[in-house]
């Protein structure tokens, strides 16, 4: 799980330096384009870091919650995933 956090975090690094730099560029006056193509690569990498983080919760929490054979605990897993999807849209 150590590796997986550790990519996580570089990621996340990787898009502040992202985000700075977008920063620079509207503050350097560039092409609009040029700006909203790093900004929708900044929401890819943050895509793909939401979905490794559902997918540790769904691994990890999610699981435990079915194992543990707690009818309460399985149904907060259920619907705090469920609210969350709903947010996505």
């Amino acid at each position: 799980m150590a590796a997986n956090t550790d990519a996580k975090i570089n990621r996340l690094n990787r898009i502040a330096g992202q985000v700075n730099g977008v920063a620079r560029m509207v503050e350097d006056d560039r092409y609009c384009v040029d700006i909203l193509h790093q900004i929708q690569a900044i929401k890819s990498a943050l895509t793909k870091v939401e979905t490794q983080v559902l997918k540790d919760h769904a691994a990890c929490c999610v699981a435990e919650a079915i194992a543990s054979g707690d009818e309460t605990e399985q149904r907060q897993k259920f619907e705090e995933l469920v609210e969350l999807l709903e947010k996505r849209r």
